[in-house]
């Protein structure tokens, strides 16, 4: 899906309430006490975001309910995949992979700056990413993709010199180099199933 055709889901305090399996009052007062982000309409109605609704949930919790998850995950381009790695590295790989996904639309980034500035813009669902590149904690990093909901928790792969490296950090897969680009796009659509599913769990 397009940044474009991305739609921006809005909940009011009773879906909340709803969500939460508490009355309207008690979403209204989180929302009056500071504990969960809203803004209000002209007519004084409190909307809330679906990213501020998923802090909100992670921050207490709770289970994000169905619809949550799934417009959390919309958010993300399920058809992109964002390559962090240094420069010719890069290059070479994007290469390989590009008669094995050739209807993805295939992200380069070699610099932290670079990667953050296209996780923002672009919202990957799927993120290669090589241990090796240096200036972050990656542990930090892929954490935060998988916990902050504006990302849309995309799938993140993890790319060591050797399996077993010390990197303490919760992936969906662990690869090794040189990548195996049949074993990465099998890994990918075996993921790219276990979307719908999720997404209403």
């Amino acid at each position: 899906m397009s940044k474009s055709g991305r739609k921006v889901r809005i909940f009011s305090a009773l879906e909340v309430a709803n969500i939460c399996g508490v009355v309207n009052q008690t979403a209204i007062n989180w929302i009056r006490n500071g504990h969960l982000k809203a803004f209000t309409t002209p007519g004084g109605q409190y909307r809330i975001y679906t990213k501020d609704l998923a802090a909100f949930l992670d921050k207490r919790g709770m289970n994000a309910s169905g619809e949550v998850l799934h417009v959390m995950m919309e958010n993300a381009n399920w058809n992109s995949l964002l390559i962090a790695m240094e420069y010719s590295a890069n290059e070479d790989l994007k290469n390989r992979l590009g008669s094995y996904f050739n209807d993805f639309n295939i992200i380069q980034a070699c610099n932290w700056f670079e990667v953050g500035r296209k996780m923002t813009e672009e919202k990957p669902g799927f993120i290669l990413l090589d241990a090796g590149l240096s200036g972050v904690d990656i542990s930090w990093f892929i954490k935060t993709v998988k916990e902050d909901p504006s990302f849309g928790k995309p799938f993140v792969f993890l790319l060591l010199d050797e399996y077993g490296s010390n990197i303490e950090t919760k992936v969906d897969m662990i690869l090794t180099k040189p990548l195996d680009v049949a074993t990465f796009e099998a890994a990918v659509k075996e993921f790219e199933k276990q979307f719908p599913a999720a997404s209403i769990a």
